[in-house]
């Protein structure tokens, strides 16, 4: 509940830190209103939302990989005996392996959907359809016990930065660091919003299960409303149990097609978010090289 509390603070930046301060300042303040807007929505987030989330954060690093490559900032790290450069670098690694389980999970999920769109496609028979089924909801069950962990570790980081002493001051140092903090602080909050598009709704919890059934009881299930109660993820989901409760029924051409052109849905929104991940690790890696240079020059 204490995220769900946090209210966006305008970041204002120096104009002699950089001549770019200003873009890096307004960058920071799109991300802060974006991660409110997020906290505060009463629906699970969308791949749109989440990566436009993505691209604004690598456009972000890369505002701030030109403010780290002026000579007046290495100079001010680099003579600070290395440790706030250590303390940026470290937290450079747990981004980074952060961004990589992300990165693994969608493509696993991606994997799962197309074997399941393959075999919606080929319509192997009834009980083919409801064994891969079964296959699916099995992995998501898998999957909510992989994003719980990265929950975990993210917020171990979110308390990490939390702890860091606190820099009073203006000085050009202080700025620059408290820049690099608030970059990984609104790093994590991105992850963490990735995660939660992968496990909600889960599969097979009480709350899940009972939204479901009274989707169907209520005629939705078909309809838009699963689009605003749910993402894309929980889409396919219900789609799925609906489509297992009507094997039995030997009904399933109709839903067949609606789980079809869900899971196509899911399938589009995981590229984007691959896309939007594999343009922000590339920035990470360049953010961890740069700060790598600074300590060994």
């Amino acid at each position: 509940m204490g995220d769900m509390q946090k209210t966006t603070r305008s970041i204002s930046l120096p104009s002699r830190l950089h001549p770019n301060s200003h873009k890096i300042g307004a960058e920071l303040n799109k991300l802060k209103t974006w991660e409110l807007s997020s906290l505060s929505s009463t629906t699970p987030l969308g791949a749109e939302t989440i990566q436009m989330g993505l691209v604004r954060l690598a456009e972000l690093y890369i505002c701030v990989e030109e403010l780290i490559h002026s000579p007046l900032t290495q100079q001010a790290l680099h003579n600070h005996h290395g440790k706030l450069a250590e303390e940026a670098l470290d937290l450079s690694v747990e981004l980074l392996d952060a961004c990589g389980t992300a990165r693994d999970l969608f493509l696993i999920m991606k994997e799962h959907v197309q074997e399941l769109q393959s075999a919606l496609r080929r319509r192997g028979g009834d009980s083919s359809i409801e064994n891969n089924i079964n296959a699916f909801i099995c992995f998501r069950k898998r999957v909510k016990k992989d994003v719980v962990k990265s929950l975990g570790a993210l917020k171990r980081l979110e308390s990490h930065i939390g702890s860091f002493i606190q820099l009073d001051g203006d000085s050009y140092l202080f700025v620059v660091i408290k820049v690099l903090r608030e970059l990984s602080t609104i790093t994590i909050s991105v992850f963490r919003s990735l995660m939660l598009f992968l496990s909600r709704p889960a599969m097979k919890t009480s709350s899940g299960w009972s939204m479901m059934k009274k989707l169907i009881l209520l005629g939705s299930i078909k309809s838009e409303t699963s689009h605003k109660i749910f993402n894309e993820v929980g889409s396919v989901d219900h789609a799925l149990y609906y489509l297992h409760g009507q094997i039995q029924k030997n009904d399933t051409k109709v839903h067949v097609q609606l789980a079809r052109e869900r899971l196509e849905t899911l399938d589009d929104g995981i590229k984007s978010l691959e896309a939007g991940l594999d343009g922000l690790f590339r920035c990470l890696i360049q953010h961890r090289v740069t700060l790598l240079n600074i300590l060994t020059s």
